[in-house]
């Protein structure tokens, strides 16, 4: 472990470093070579406190201690390693895959910080930096072992690639192939990976306030707040961390309006409205309420009894969804105006509008899941405003709304809000300033002139593509969606359509049963981008999926 203290002078405004240097073991199992050992970081540490006794002014006057710098210097020097592993940057320089401690050190004196260089101090460890940052490597087969070892198995990775950085619809892994993200984090990452415009945002609101909890207003949240309801159906939003969140808390809303609206027809609280609907093929999150809605049984099942009172009712059908709609009883419908998860289906136009009305007359809210479809994916700012006339009392969205950052919302009407008091919910991290910076710099990009036109446009010829280039394959269904969420349904599963794509460079995940090949890359992909999508599942189609 390596422990550094940066001490801050406020009179003079510049660090001054006090190193404490303790039980520093660099194994050479895991790093291929001890770089300090623990007798040389205490000699260092006893050496940079002598000094600061002897000279404490002098420390204060400079960045940091020259004789601090020295110290470590005269440790590190006898343990330096001969051979020393380089890598390519983005920029095709070349440079060491560690950082040295003399090296950080002396590029922090000069003003450099971690970026510093001194080509004498050159001591590294294999993809490995002491002072927490700056690497230009990573061992994968390390990376795979501690997730193996450490992280819970839920995921189901096996050795897939280990990717170490992005930019715009390019993601690399750490043997330094390039792969074209048609997943995006799945329709997380709208404007791709490693964008300026939402990095320099996040580094400028990181150096200002990250966090503060949800005892006291900041700028962010406000501003985003007053975006997301002038552009939508809403009145208040709620924030929170997660789309399953988002829903968990729409659940508590519909639960609370219910219950005021019962106390207000002279009923008891426990006599309101406490059921709810959702529909086959919808997901709506992992968490127990959220878990309920959710219709793939196998998400199920391993975590029974879940919340009951929850019926589902065939995704479309609004006959079937009016005999479970039952007023006094019903008191939240929740759906996906796209359904993504259960394989690419956008709803049509009576369908939702239909529902608006069996709500409207049974007194319950109408809920739109967007995590998925919301914010752009569509070709629409909200993927329910493909149709008109169906607007829903409460709508959760997350994704991609801060371009990768853990965010989520539940936007509601009025009527909701004004039955939710002080108390009644919250959450420690939602709403941050430094996530609602970001989800800023994402919205205004959104929302700019002919980007969504774009979406549609690129949308479209996605589709087409990919119809094209599959059409005369035996096995292919159909190719829908809506915007830049796109599915080709096969009668058969693609799981080796997925990893033979993935062996050629492309990115792509499965949905429904499995046997959806799911499409959503970055807002921003390109023409080119697409049609080599397009080659590329075509090719592989052939091949394997038979």
């Amino acid at each position: 472990m390596v422990d550094v203290v940066l001490h801050y002078d406020v009179s003079d405004t510049r660090y001054v470093l006090k190193s404490t240097l303790y039980n520093v073991y660099l194994h050479t199992r895991s790093y291929g070579s001890h770089t300090l050992t623990q007798r040389d970081a205490r000699a260092a540490d006893r050496s940079i406190d002598d000094e600061d006794d002897e000279d404490d002014d002098a420390h204060r006057s400079t960045p940091i201690s020259r004789r601090a710098t020295d110290a470590m210097r005269a440790t590190t020097t006898r343990t330096r390693t001969t051979t020393t592993p380089t890598t390519t940057t983005r920029a095709g320089t070349t440079t060491t895959c560690g950082t040295s401690v003399g090296r950080m050190m002396s590029g922090a004196r000069r003003g450099g910080g971690r970026g510093g260089r001194d080509d004498d101090d050159a001591t590294t460890t294999r993809g490995f930096s002491l002072f927490g940052g700056g690497k230009t490597s990573v061992d994968a087969d390390e990376v795979r072992k501690n997730e193996r070892e450490c992280v819970l198995q839920t995921y189901g990775r096996g050795e897939t690639e280990v990717m170490v950085r992005g930019k715009g619809c390019a993601l690399f892994d750490a043997e330094g192939r390039e792969f074209l993200d048609f997943t995006a984090g799945i329709a997380v990452n709208c404007l791709g990976h490693a964008d300026e415009g939402v990095s320099r945002v996040i580094a400028e609101q990181a150096k200002t306030l990250t966090h503060t909890s949800n005892l006291y207003h900041t700028e962010p949240g406000a501003t985003l707040a007053r975006k997301l309801t002038a552009t939508s159906f809403a009145d208040k939003v709620f924030y929170c961390n997660s789309g399953t969140e988002a829903n968990e808390g729409a659940l508590k809303f519909a639960r609370k309006y219910a219950q005021t609206r019962a106390v207000a027809a002279g009923k008891t609280a426990n006599k309101a409205a406490t059921e709810t609907v959702s529909f086959e093929n919808g997901f709506h999150g992992r968490t127990f309420g959220a878990l309920s809605l959710t219709w793939k049984e196998g998400y199920r099942t391993p975590f029974a009894p879940l919340v009951p009172g929850n019926s589902f009712a065939p995704y479309g059908d609004l006959e079937q969804a009016r005999r479970l709609i039952v007023k006094g009883k019903t008191c939240a419908v929740f759906v996906e105006p796209v359904q993504g998860e259960g394989g690419i289906y956008p709803a049509d136009a009576d369908f939702l509008r239909g529902l608006r009305k069996i709500c409207d007359d049974a007194d319950a809210l109408l809920v739109y899941d967007e995590v998925q479809c919301g914010l752009g994916r569509t070709g629409k700012l909200w993927g329910h405003q493909l149709v008109e006339d169906a607007e829903p009392d409460l709508m959760t969205v997350a994704k991609p709304l801060a371009n990768g950052l853990p965010i989520g919302a539940v936007l509601m009407k009025q009527k909701v809000a004004d039955v939710m008091a002080p108390g009644d919910h919250g959450s420690t991290f939602a709403g941050g300033p430094l996530v609602c910076a970001a989800a800023n710099e994402v919205f205004d990009r959104i929302t700019a002139p002919g980007f969504l036109a774009n979406v549609t446009a690129r949308g479209e010829e996605l589709k087409s593509a990919i119809a094209t280039a599959l059409a005369d394959h035996p096995r292919l269904r159909e190719v829908r969606g809506a915007g830049l969420l796109v599915g080709a349904q096969f009668d058969v599963p693609v799981g080796a359509l997925v990893q033979a794509c993935r062996e050629d460079g492309l990115l792509v995940i499965t949905a429904g049963a499995g046997d959806v090949l799911r499409l959503v890359p970055p807002l921003i992909v390109t023409s080119a981008e697409i049609q080599k999508a397009a080659t590329i599942v075509a090719k592989r189609a052939r091949e394997v999926v038979v």
